[in-house]
């Protein structure tokens, strides 16, 4: 996978004839690239149901799954891998190849769906709890908020860092990063669907941030 060129340019006039100009182009910068990787699926994700801070493991599939991430991203030089804490992404970190090298980043914890956790998540006009559940990304809301605080400061460490990084967390945490990347409010993230097991990069176009490969299944 090849990262996008920066290429600045300057247009001076000459000395010897102040109509004519020169262009003098600088060296040519790669642009950062943050590779978001949600967790392989579990047995919740399988069955469509809320999973945020319960810590549950990957199913044979979702550690299967995870495998083919190894030679994909093998291929790529990383300055920076962080894993959320909870199990079924630090798995997904290891079997990519990242075990030894990931830092553990509490920020990239999934959202705490409270009672709703571990209710079908599958959106029905006739179940109350669900629609509570979904009104978590409603603008102005705690949770909404509160993600968005803790992405802003992953957001920091990875910009602060010269050459591409590696994040390894959730689904919807990682749908608030593409977000707040971008410069939208946290509760954005609902419009970035996003799978079990798929590869994202973001990166810039032209210096604006932007997102170059999203919701992407690992065969790819």
């Amino acid at each position: 996978m090849t990262a996008s060129l920066i290429v600045s340019s300057y247009v001076t006039r000459t000395a010897q004839n102040p109509c004519s100009y020169s262009v003098r182009l600088t060296m040519a910068v790669p642009a950062q690239q943050v590779f978001l990787v949600r967790h392989g699926e579990t047995e919740w994700s399988l069955n469509g149901r809320h999973t945020g801070t319960t810590d549950i493991p990957l199913t044979e599939n979702g550690r299967q799954v995870a495998r083919l991430l190894l030679p994909i991203l093998a291929k790529e030089s990383f300055a920076l891998a962080l894993t959320s804490p909870l199990q079924r992404a630090r798995d997904t970190c290891r079997l990519a190849g990242f075990g030894d090298v990931a830092h553990i980043e509490p920020d990239l914890v999934e959202w705490n769906y409270g009672r709703y956790e571990g209710i079908d998540a599958r959106p029905d006009p006739c179940d109350s709890p669900g629609l509570a559940a979904l009104s978590r990304w409603r603008p102005g809301r705690r949770t909404a908020r509160e993600i968005g605080a803790r992405v802003d400061r992953v957001i920091e460490k990875a910009r602060a860092v010269k050459g591409h990084v590696i994040l390894f967390a959730h689904g919807h945490v990682l749908r608030v990063f593409a977000a707040r990347w971008l410069g939208l409010p946290p509760s954005e993230g609902q419009r970035f669907l996003l799978d079990t097991a798929t590869m994202n990069i973001l990166s810039y176009y032209r210096g604006i941030p932007a997102i170059k490969r999203w919701n992407a299944p690992v065969q790819f």
